[in-house]
C-alpha cells in the first residue's frame, strides 16, 4: 500500500518581524523588489527540495525503497518541485511540494513510529537549513566572496522561510508532518481516534488560511497567533 504525503507550505515571505511583506497580500503583488523576489523564489526551491528530499531519505533508511524507486532520492528540484503549487505558493503565500510515495509496511520501525519518523524529517531539514544561514550570517564569512548586503539579504530571507517551514509543518493539523508525528507519539487509542480526522483537515487548514484574510485587518491572523511565539522562540535559539 502506498501513501502520498502532500507537503503544505504556509506564508513564505517572513524576514521582518513575523513576515515580509507586513501584510497578506500575495506575495509577488506585495514586494517587486527584483532582489527580493529572486532571493524568495531561490530559497523556496531549495527549501521545498531539500524537505521533500529528507522525507524519502528518511524513508529510505527505514526500508522502504519506495521513494528510491520513484526517483526522489535526489536533491534535484524537478523531482520535487510541483509546477502548480509552486506557483500558487508565490502568488497566494501557500502551496506545496510533489508529495512523497511511502509504504509504511516496508518499515522496520512499524508503521506509526515509521510515518512519524518520515514526516519528522522533512520540517527537521527546514531547521539545519534555518541553522546554517545563521551560522553563516554571524560569521560574515561570505563577506569575502561577495557583496555583504546580498549576502545578509538573502540569508536572512533564506532563513525565516526555513523557520516558517518548520513551525508550519510541526502543526498538529492533517495533512501537515506535524499530525503525523503526534500520532506516532499518541497511545494508539488516541491516535486511532484522531486518525479519523485525517479526511477534514485540509479544510481546518484551509480555513485558518482563508480566515487570516478576515482578521487581518484588526491586527492578527489565526496562524499568525499560532506560529508568531514558536517562530520568535527558534529565532533566538539560532542567535538572531
Amino acid at each position: 500500500m502506498q501513501r502520498a504525503q502532500r507537503r503544505s507550505f504556509w506564508q513564505p515571505a517572513c524576514a521582518c518581524n513575523r513576515r515580509i511583506p507586513p501584510n497578506d497580500q500575495p506575495v509577488l503583488l506585495s514586494n517587486p523588489d527584483p532582489f527580493y523576489l529572486g532571493s524568495l523564489l531561490l530559497s523556496v526551491v531549495i527549501a521545498i527540495s531539500v524537505h521533500e528530499f529528507a522525507h524519502a531519505l528518511a524513508a529510505d533508511l527505514l526500508g522502504d525503497r519506495t521513494p528510491r524507486l520513484d526517483g526522489r532520492l535526489t536533491l534535484d528540484p524537478r523531482s520535487h518541485i510541483d509546477p502548480f503549487g509552486a506557483i500558487l505558493f508565490l502568488l497566494a503565500g501557500f502551496g506545496w511540494g510533489r508529495p512523497v510515495l511511502t509504504n509504511p509496511r516496508n518499515f522496520r520501525t512499524g508503521f506509526r513510529t515509521g510515518m512519524a519518523l518520515v514526516a519528522a524529517a522533512g520540517p527537521f531539514s527546514n531547521l539545519v537549513l534555518a541553522f546554517i544561514a545563521a551560522q553563516l550570517l554571524r560569521s560574515g564569512l561570505l563577506a569575502r566572496f561577495v557583496p555583504w548586503d546580498w549576502v545578509t539579504g538573502f540569508l536572512y530571507i533564506f532563513m525565516s522561510l526555513n523557520v516558517v517551514l518548520l513551525i508550519f509543518n510541526l502543526l498538529p493539523v492533517p495533512p501537515l508532518d506535524g499530525f503525523k508525528v503526534a500520532l506516532g507519539l499518541l497511545p494508539d487509542n488516541v491516535a486511532d481516534m484522531l486518525a479519523g480526522i485525517e479526511r477534514t483537515g485540509p479544510l481546518l487548514l484551509m480555513f485558518l488560511v482563508l480566515a487570516g484574510n478576515l482578521t487581518q485587518q484588526y491586527g492578527f491572523t489565526p496562524l499568525g497567533l499560532l506560529m508568531t511565539p514558536a517562530r520568535n522562540a527558534v529565532m533566538q535559539l539560532l542567535g538572531m
